[in-house]
């Protein structure tokens, strides 16, 4: 091979090799970005709020129901238990919660007054028609949320111990996760209607068992058949208190979002039962329903 030829065959396998490093190059450029998207991706959603894990809305009056042996948390029944609901009035358990933990925390005393003021005066029934500027104990406000369910209530307790209803719902939700309550959002301290205050019967199930077992000294309140308070007699709202044998509380709730829902507490014969009915069509039927389960798995 003459010298000339040589340097020609040279120079096209150098050319070769150059093409070769720059298609090499241009294949993995694209990995770059791909491998900065996956290192940023877990920091980016280690900062989404916790109530992500809770669904957007709920099912209009969707049922859902489940039966719980409240001591050894066996799932007994259910139907649609970890469907999307909305919970009405059975969110003022987490309001009686966190107001019970206050309590407990030493930040208030059953006797500690609680301001009302005019936003928490002027809501919508259920109430018992607390005024502007005036005063009511804890115990009267524990009492009044667990017997009537009362709105008024329910905002004067939000107010005082979190400064604003915002910020107790916020409170709420960091307490419902807490307790494993994983599919609820709080965005009011009543229950009121609202599309983001969403939960399940599970959960709801679950706060119930919580409620009763972290503060037993209260279960006289979810008992009790009516509450006196400003000279006046409220009946409570769970119409199975001494009715239906062996049920012992808990709460009750309806907006027309939610239909009636139910969460019932029962002993008989040393079985402890949780009971959750929602969206129920009448306040008839949710308690026949609730019934019909007690007596089915006591």
């Amino acid at each position: 091979m003459s010298s000339r030829s040589f340097l020609k065959t040279v120079s096209a396998l150098c050319l070769a090799l150059v093409l070769a490093a720059c298609q090499t190059t241009q294949t993995q450029a694209p990995a770059t970005p791909s491998a900065s998207s996956a290192s940023t991706a877990p920091v980016q959603s280690a900062s989404l709020p916790v109530v992500a894990y809770a669904p957007s809305t709920a099912e209009e009056r969707g049922f859902s129901a489940l039966v719980i042996n409240a001591s050894s948390g066996e799932q007994l029944y259910a139907v649609d238990a970890d469907a999307a609901r909305f919970p009405a009035s059975l969110t003022k358990m987490m309001t009686l919660y966190l107001l019970f933990e206050a309590v407990a925390d030493g930040r208030y005393s059953l006797s500690s007054p609680l301001t009302v003021s005019e936003k928490a005066a002027a809501q919508p029934p259920a109430k018992i028609g607390l005024k502007a500027g005036t005063t009511i104990t804890v115990e009267q406000a524990a009492k009044a949320l667990a017997i009537r369910s009362a709105n008024d209530v329910g905002m004067a307790v939000a107010e005082n111990l979190a400064g604003s209803e915002a910020a107790f719902a916020r409170l709420m939700t960091r307490q419902a996760r807490a307790l494993g309550l994983s599919r609820t959002r709080f965005v009011n301290a009543t229950g009121l209607p609202d599309p983001s205050q969403v939960t399940t019967a599970r959960d709801m199930a679950k706060l119930g068992l919580a409620l009763k077992r972290r503060f037993p000294q209260y279960a006289n309140y979810y008992r009790a058949k009516s509450f006196n308070y400003g000279g006046r007699t409220f009946k409570a709202t769970n119409n199975l208190l001494g009715k239906v044998a062996g049920v012992d509380g808990l709460k009750t709730g309806y907006i027309r979002m939610s239909g009636y829902n139910l969460v019932a507490t029962s002993r008989r014969g040393g079985k402890q039962l949780i009971v959750v009915v929602m969206g129920g069509k009448s306040e008839a039927a949710r308690d026949r329903e609730v019934t019909r389960l007690i007596e089915a798995y006591s």
